[in-house]
This record gives C-alpha cells, structure tokens and sequence, in this order.
C-alpha cells in the first residue's frame, strides 16, 4: 500500500523550539528545521502531514512550514504525557493507513541521491512490513537513543530483523540484550529518527496505556511489543542523523547539510581558512 500521510512528532515542552530553528538547506536556502524535514518527506512520496505540537505552537509552526503549509494539519498534545502519547495523538489523521514517522528534531543528509526517507519508504514497500531506519552507534552515546537487538535478514542489504528494542540503555544493559551479530565491537543499531509503521501501532499505544494509565507512554516499549507480535524490521540508512537538540547538534546539522549541497566548495575553503588560523 503507497505511504502517503506522515506524521512528525514536536511536542516535547524541552525541545519544542529545535523545529524553528534556521538553517542553510542544500540549494543555498534559508528554511526552517520543520520546513526541511517537511521537504523530505514530500520528495519521498508524502502528501499529507500531522505535526503534533504544545499548545499554543500553532502559529509559529505554520509559518515555519513554507510551502508546504497547506498539507499540514496540527494536532496539539494537551499536556505531555510522552512520546507514544504524541504518537497516538495522531491516530484520528492516520487512521488505518502505513504512516512514515519523523521527529522534530533531527535531520537526515543521505549518502547518495536518494533522501534517507525515500529509502525507508521504498524498503517498507519491498517488505510489506513496518521498518524502522537505524544507524550504528558508538556505546558511549546509547543513553541518548533508543535501540534495537536482532540478526541480518538482507543478504547483502543491512536489514535486520528486531526481536528486542530498548529506550536509552546502558552499555551494560545493550551489552547482554541489543547485540547484533556483524557489527564491530562496541557499536549498537540505535533509531535514526525515523520510521515506517503501519495503524496496530495505536492498538499497542492504547495497550500500553491501559497497563499504566498515570504513568508517561514511550513509544520503545509499543516497538518492543510489535516486534513479538509481527515481522518488525531495522535498515541501517545510507546517510546519517543529526540530532539539533544535542550539544553543536545544529552546527555539525548545518556543516552537513552544506558540505552535501551546491556551496560544498566554499564551504571547505572556508572552513580550511578557519583552521588555519586557529593552527597559528
């Protein structure tokens, strides 16, 4: 079934600014986090947004969409009870269609010509499953990631079956339950911001909550869940992630963004000219 709605979660009251934040996209443009994010999406077949927000963020939102404005639709989260909550925030949009997810504040740079959402859409096509894209991480920044155990399922593809999904673990914890056979020593498939999921995801969200109904609702543990009850698949990305929220996570979003795009050349120089001078 064609992805077409996407949903993009940024309603976290600790990060709710990140998605404002301006930057130099690839063409030499001046946009918004959001806007990029948004742009991605399209070009990978999306025609419909939810961006789940705080309320009052609205406004701001909106004009942070660009042109694309007119294919989105806000849902506002009332009170921040969680990032499975945000998530089941959208359900009515959704309905019971595959759905690509994005969070607000990461943005994604592809190795190649094909976005790093266009290669999840067309892996979820190929599968007929929900996939979620991962990155090998280094241990030393698991606690800031949710991530995956499971084996290689793609032959020559990095595709990997999830048995296990875990938010923020230890390396102690990752070490006894996330090991992935193939990847070097020390390095863990954490989530790269986005994912495909189709509509059981609520049915688990609502599951979740019913067990624990004052407590906040993660959406790791609904993952979790969905990979003991169906084919749940992780594709390690041809490109990387950049985390805007983490510390220089806007500039090293910016010098990735701009070292990818038409300015690439400039930006070298420049960057070797500032080196320089700090080597004097």
């Amino acid at each position: 079934m064609p992805i077409r709605q996407a949903l993009v979660t940024a309603a976290n009251p600790r990060q709710r600014t990140l998605p404002l934040q301006t930057l130099i996209d690839q063409h030499g443009e001046t946009k918004s986090a959001l806007q990029i994010i948004l742009e991605e999406a399209a070009g990978a077949g999306i025609e419909e947004f939810c961006v789940v927000v705080c309320p009052g963020d609205e406004t701001a939102y909106a004009e942070a969409c660009g042109a694309l404005r007119p294919r989105v639709r806000f849902v506002v989260q009332k009170a921040p009870h969680g990032y499975g909550h945000a998530v089941l925030c959208a359900r009515e949009f959704i309905g019971d269609q595959p759905f690509l997810h994005l969070v607000g504040d990461h943005l994604h740079v592809a190795q190649g010509v094909t976005s790093c959402a266009r290669q999840l859409i067309e892996i979820a096509a190929a599968e007929n499953a929900s996939v979620s894209a991962v990155q090998p991480t280094r241990e030393s920044l698991l606690t800031s990631y949710g991530a995956v155990g499971g084996r290689l399922v793609g032959g020559d593809r990095p595709l990997y079956q999830i048995d296990t999904v875990l938010e923020k673990p230890t390396p102690t914890v990752a070490e006894q339950q996330l090991i992935v056979p193939g990847l070097r020593a020390g390095f863990y498939l954490c989530f790269f911001g986005l994912h495909v999921l189709g509509p059981e995801i609520f049915t688990l969200l609502d599951e979740q909550r019913a067990t624990a109904p004052d407590r906040p609702l993660g959406l790791s543990p609904a993952l979790h869940a969905l990979a003991a009850r169906q084919r749940y698949l992780a594709f390690s990305i041809a490109g990387r992630r950049y985390d805007i929220g983490a510390p220089y996570g806007l500039l090293l979003a910016q010098l990735a963004l701009s070292l990818s795009g038409r300015d690439r050349d400039r930006v070298l120089t420049q960057l070797i000219e500032l080196l320089a001078v700090r080597a004097d």
